[in-house]
């Protein structure tokens, strides 16, 4: 048997396996990790269950725990009602729709569309939605809600702080060491990772990636990237923590006018790639002055080693779980401006800072310390983007 057609099977028979298991969990019946629901139609709509009802229920998972809400299935009776064939798009689309315009922040679910066999052995065709443990809390048109038992509960009003508190830097597991939901070993670059290695780094690649926490073991047992792992790992970050890049912008004058943009990019890729492609920009957008006495002496606009700072700085310490706010950079003929998602961490407090340290994203920091300079910066004494304490600022 050829390598190709063991993997085959093997995986098929664990599909069936799975498939297996999920038949035994629906005759079993609802409970903290699974939710039954039969659906109904009106001519080419979904009429049952209410779009803002199915929000809820899908905010209240993520919120909670990892589980899966199954459609097709009898709450009641676990009878498997089965949808019809040539609605299975339309409900899928039903279902995007809802994750994305309803939820927020939008919700990622892996949405499967799977067939079985009910009581009687008849063939039936039934959507498996898997619900990943978020890494942000989300509202719902009703509230926000989490999971007990086999219902979904409104939290009370002290209790979204508290859920937004765990899952910010303060809880034990920081934000930059969690894991991304959706995010494989398969989704992180070989090359990229391998640069972390030393002489006495693991040679079992798992191994040297779970130790430097860029992967980590999900609740179902899965390996996952981490926050960190998606950063400085990934050549895309910005496909799983959406707001994970730079907005560059160089305006003509001194005012924001999105009429008089000169240039502007969105900066992506791993962290030291954005910080290196942004210092690129305000080079190829400032004013560069130059008197001859006798020879020609040139005077950048800005400072290239306090750009780099700033912008190193920005991406090591902004708040990489705030939802939907990015960095920007904004060129002015006057100023240029950098604008970092999040305020100062922990207790820290803007008349604190010059006698206090504090890192909100300690694991992303030391892998930025074990990134070579790449950006020309004259007056520079760096040799690694930050200095082994995880400080980035040094003019």
């Amino acid at each position: 048997m050829s390598f190709k057609e063991y993997r085959r099977k093997k995986g098929a028979f664990i599909m069936q396996k799975n498939m297996t298991a999920l038949l035994g969990q629906i005759a079993l019946g609802e409970d903290s990790v699974l939710e039954l629901k039969k659906v109904s139609f009106s001519g080419e709509k979904v009429a049952g269950p209410h779009r803002d009802a199915m929000a809820d229920e899908l905010a209240a998972m993520a919120n909670t725990v990892a589980g899966v809400i199954v459609l097709g299935v009898d709450d009641i009776s676990r009878e498997i009602q089965g949808i019809p064939r040539d609605k299975l798009d339309l409900v899928e689309s039903w279902l995007r729709s809802i994750c994305n315009d309803l939820v927020d922040p939008p919700l990622d679910c892996i949405i499967r569309k799977l067939a079985v066999k009910d009581n009687r052995g008849a063939d039936k065709m039934i959507i498996k939605i898997e619900v990943p443990r978020s890494l942000f809390v989300h509202k719902s048109p009703n509230g926000y809600f989490r999971r007990i038992g086999s219902s979904k509960r409104e939290m009370k009003p002290d209790m979204p702080a508290r859920l937004f508190q765990q899952r910010s830097q303060a809880r034990l597991i920081r934000f930059d060491e969690q894991i991304v939901p959706g995010a494989n070993l398969e989704n992180l670059n070989p090359k990229l990772w391998n640069r972390f290695r030393t002489v006495i780094s693991p040679e079992d690649d798992l191994e040297f990636l779970s130790k430097l926490k860029l992967i980590a073991r999900d609740e179902d047992g899965s390996m996952r990237a981490t926050v960190s792992g998606v950063l400085m790992a990934s050549d895309t970050p910005e496909q799983f923590l959406p707001s994970a890049f730079i907005q560059a912008v160089c305006y003509l004058g001194t005012d924001r006018n999105s009429a008089r943009q000169v240039d502007s990019k969105d900066i992506t890729g791993p962290l030291d790639v954005q910080i290196r492609e942004a210092c690129k920009f305000v080079v190829m957008n400032m004013r560069v002055y130059a008197i001859k006495a006798p020879a020609r002496i040139e005077t950048p606009q800005f400072s290239l080693n306090a750009v780099f700072e700033a912008v190193a700085n920005a991406v090591a310490h902004r708040d990489y779980s705030i939802y939907g706010s990015k960095i920007r950079l904004h060129i002015f003929s006057d100023r240029l401006e950098l604008f970092s998602p999040g305020g100062l961490p922990n207790t820290m407090t803007v008349g604190s800072i010059s006698e206090r340290q504090s890192t909100r994203n300690e694991l992303v920091s030391s892998l930025l310390a074990r990134c070579r300079m790449n950006v020309d910066a004259p007056g520079s004494k760096r040799s690694y983007i930050m200095d082994r304490r995880g400080r980035a600022f040094q003019l």
